[in-house]
């Protein structure tokens, strides 16, 4: 479990991940070889997946979000698996959520426009027998967008 120090780190590098080890030790009060040892450990236990620029998707030409809830003819683990292993290259679907009381699942989508959705849904789900239900939400305006998570300790 990370300590307070951990926190520290995981913190500002939601925030920054850009940020060199040096500024990275002064904004958490620690030494540049702690936080170099911590950060790596914090790497190789899977605390840190992976870090990434947020890029601004309407400015790269993806304007359009869906929001897409799929349901299909069986709930079993084979029929979840094999749906997961349908999409896992489509590169527009950015997040993929397998949610209980209601769909199998929730898709979040970015595309560049209505056509490029449409040939997207054709490409992925009119041609697979195991969904009954595809029901799609568009996006008109995003007031929150955050990748950062909240961090306590427990």
């Amino acid at each position: 479990q990370p300590d307070d120090l951990d926190l520290r780190i995981l913190d500002q590098l939601q925030t920054d991940n850009t940020l060199s080890n040096q500024a990275l030790a002064q904004r958490v009060h620690t030494s540049p070889p702690t936080c170099l040892r911590r950060v790596e450990r914090l790497v190789r236990e899977g605390f840190i997946e992976r870090q990434a620029a947020v890029l601004n998707p309407a400015r790269l030409g993806h304007g359009l979000t869906a929001i897409v809830e799929v349901t299909l003819d069986q709930q079993t683990a084979e029929a979840f698996t094999a749906f997961e292993q349908s999409i896992a290259d489509a590169t527009e679907i950015q997040q993929c959520y397998r949610v209980s009381a209601g769909p199998d699942f929730v898709l979040i989508v970015r595309v560049h426009d209505m056509q490029a959705y449409h040939a997207l849904a054709h490409r992925l789900f009119t041609h697979q027998r195991a969904i009954r239900n595809v029901r799609t939400f568009f996006s008109t305006h995003c007031s929150k967008f955050e990748t950062k998570i909240p961090l306590v300790k427990h």
